[in-house]
């Protein structure tokens, strides 16, 4: 699943073909939301914004798009109005007299007042967006101390999206990795200054994951591996994907382990359990 990062970059990329333009033509793939493209059709784009992993498109006549990737959406910006091939299924077709950006297998999908989107059952629980400009390490130090989320093993609450929204589990690898913090640990357990560690690296890595296209190492290690000539999946982490692999940082084996499924990677001795 895309986190938050990739659905950042993939608003950047819908909003520079659609912010500000007329849209000619919308089309819908799930039958309850066709009759809203006679609303959106020939309304203008306002802006295409992103909470956690969700993504809203406001219109200039006040209705807005949501639209969750989940685990198979994908976004694509085409020129022009000739679509690609695809055996995706078509979601959600946006045109402007010059391009098209499309939506496809992606299914949580709603269009709605702009005003009413505070009530969205997803968004209404939502915590602060990991990539809004405006949220700094403080204000995830502070909710790190809260009674919601103080008491809970940090590789459980670096998924919670309740409290931040857009992180993922390449992200909550990464992270932990960064702060070098084991994932069984919980936020009220650590020091002040493991706290502001850990609010710094979420910043950190989540910032670089969108400025690099999804890379996580700290810009003169992936130069290094770079020339190295290793693939970009071999190049990408410090430990997610990196099982049975060296740390970088002090050559012990990374392990992998699961919770509820999903695969968490973590280096003993960069993390140690107490």
């Amino acid at each position: 699943m895309p986190e938050g990062p990739e659905i950042r970059r993939a608003a950047d990329n819908i909003a520079a073909v659609l912010v500000n333009q007329e849209i000619s033509s919308v089309r819908f793939g799930l039958p309850r939301l066709k009759r809203y493209a006679r609303v959106l059709r020939g309304s203008h784009v306002t802006e295409v914004e992103t909470r956690g992993k969700a993504m809203l498109t406001h219109f200039d006549n006040g209705y807005s798009i949501y639209s969750h990737n989940q685990l198979y959406g994908v976004w694509r910006v085409v020129k022009g109005h000739k679509l690609p091939k695809s055996n995706r299924s078509l979601r959600l077709l946006l045109q402007t007299p010059a391009h098209s950006a499309i939506l496809y297998s992606a299914s949580d999908i709603s269009v709605m007042p702009t005003e009413e989107l505070p009530q969205h059952p997803f968004l209404a629980k939502l915590g602060p967006d990991i990539m809004n400009p405006d949220l700094t390490w403080r204000d995830i130090e502070r909710r790190l101390r809260q009674a919601p989320f103080c008491k809970r093993e940090l590789a459980t609450l670096y998924l919670d999206q309740s409290f931040l929204g857009g992180n993922g589990n390449y992200l909550r690898s990464e992270i932990l990795h960064r702060a070098g913090l084991h994932p069984r640990r919980r936020p009220a357990e650590l020091t002040r200054g493991e706290r502001g560690r850990l609010a710094r690296s979420t910043l950190e890595i989540s910032r670089r994951s969108y400025a690099t296209g999804g890379i996580t190492l700290a810009p003169r290690l992936a130069a290094s591996l770079s020339r190295h000539n290793l693939p970009r999946e071999q190049r990408r982490f410090y430990a997610y994907g990196r099982g049975d692999l060296p740390c970088y940082h002090c050559g012990q084996t990374i392990v992998r382990t699961e919770l509820n499924s999903r695969g968490l990677y973590y280096c003993p001795e960069c993390q140690p359990g107490d």
